[in-house]
């Protein structure tokens, strides 16, 4: 019986479950299927995900095609319909023991071809404790799942269900694991990381559960995802500033930088929020660097509401940028707004941010030249600084480690050292 194959569409996140969902299937004795786990963030994802699991029922005609993820939380039906899909199992349910134990075997006629419950129905998020994925330098614990808020571009909620927070102590032993394990940096992961704690007695905050962690482990480097900047709380601020385990390098969801469109996308703070974070984050921690998603053509967004996005890539200092240019998720509030932007301005606008990005990205490569850094190698000649920063070197060097390098100079997308 051979092991069944997995493709991740989408987030982090979605790449973490794909890993323990390997053991669950592995554990329960599931064997020539295909899983697909799929992403929902926009029209474009949903569509990708239909034409890989017609692409993969075509390379593997034999094989059972299973499909999870957020599109098919969502919209599962539409996924049932399809020819080359035999099951749809849910967000929650992809993570039970039991489904995959259903999912064993000859299970076709025997287990319901959709399987997938109400996810704002769920409120715990159990802690999956896999062995890390990707290298063998980094391990990522998720530690939250779901999403309180609504912002008008977004459906994810409709996939994740409400923000639920995996307990402390749990976040801690796994971590402990990882680290016993030889992992020398490990990244916390969630939907909307700044919400961790909400859900839990006392309603700790991330910054807490930060702290807690370098304070009851050993990890050598610990790395944040992508944080909602405007629910800092002190204690957060408090491990930028004197933590040198906690690494410089933080991604923000900003989405826009005028406040009028940040106010039609429901979004919780303001223009001068976010450049007044990055320079209080700088101010604490110099070496400090950003990355940020942003969206381009939002409806109703002229080109002074754009102008302002432009500017905030200087403004707040950006260097790394995840530039989405917007398109209508239907079920979402922004696909109703009667004024939706042209095709080609959208993509005019995000050729212009991403230009600002790569200007961004070559001043900050040039800035390192000279310095020293630590480097945790992820294969024999690449590993990453501090701030996430790519670094080639012209000699092998032990992966997994941490080594200090000496930068020499930058290539295209890469430090040299």
């Amino acid at each position: 019986m051979s092991a069944p194959k997995f493709t991740t569409l989408g987030c982090r996140l979605n790449a973490y479950e794909t890993e323990a969902m390997k053991d669950l299937a592995s554990a329960a004795g599931v064997g020539n299927a295909v899983v697909v786990n799929t992403c929902a963030v926009t029209q474009e994802a949903v569509r990708k995900a239909r034409q890989e699991i017609r692409r993969l029922r075509r390379e593997n005609p034999d094989a059972r095609v299973i499909v999870t993820g957020c599109a098919a939380q969502i919209d599962p039906d539409s996924f049932a319909t399809m020819d080359e899909v035999d099951a749809v199992i849910g967000n929650t349910e992809k993570m039970a023991p039991d489904t995959w134990k259903g999912l064993a075997g000859d299970f076709i006629g025997e287990t319901e071809k959709v399987q997938v419950n109400d996810i704002m129905s769920v409120t715990e998020t159990a802690g999956h404790l896999i062995d890390g994925f990707g290298t063998r330098s980094r391990a990522y614990v998720q530690v939250q799942n779901g999403c309180d808020h609504r912002c008008t571009f977004c459906i994810i909620p409709y996939g994740r269900g409400n923000s639920r927070s995996v307990p402390a102590g749990v976040v801690v032993d796994q971590i402990k694991r990882l680290v016993d394990q030889g992992y020398n940096e490990v990244v916390l992961t969630g939907v909307d990381l700044t919400s961790w704690g909400a859900d839990l007695p006392g309603e700790p905050r991330l910054g807490d559960l930060v702290m807690r962690i370098l304070r009851l482990t050993d990890v050598p480097r610990l790395r944040i995802s992508s944080i909602d900047s405007i629910e800092a709380d002190d204690n957060l601020m408090l491990a930028i500033a004197s933590e040198p385990r906690l690494m410089p390098h933080l991604h923000l969801s900003l989405q826009h930088g005028d406040d009028l469109i940040l106010k039609r996308m429901k979004r919780r703070h303001l223009r001068d929020d976010a450049i007044a974070f990055c320079q209080e984050a700088r101010r604490l921690r110099p070496d400090m660097t950003f990355g940020a998603d942003i969206i381009a053509g939002f409806p109703t967004e002229s080109e002074a509401h754009f102008e302002n996005s432009l500017r905030l890539v200087s403004d707040c200092d950006l260097t790394w940028l995840h530039v989405f240019p917007y398109s209508a998720r239907p079920g979402t509030p922004a696909a109703r707004i009667p004024q939706q932007i042209n095709g080609t301005v959208i993509k005019e606008r995000a050729a212009r941010l991403r230009a600002a990005g790569e200007t961004q990205v070559q001043a900050h490569l040039a800035a390192q030249t000279g310095r020293d850094h630590a480097v945790l190698m992820e294969a024999p000649d690449m590993g990453r600084t501090e701030q996430f920063t790519e670094v080639r070197f012209a000699a092998s060097q032990p992966v997994g480690q941490i080594v200090p390098a000496r930068i020499t100079g930058f290539d295209g997308q890469q430090l040299t050292a």
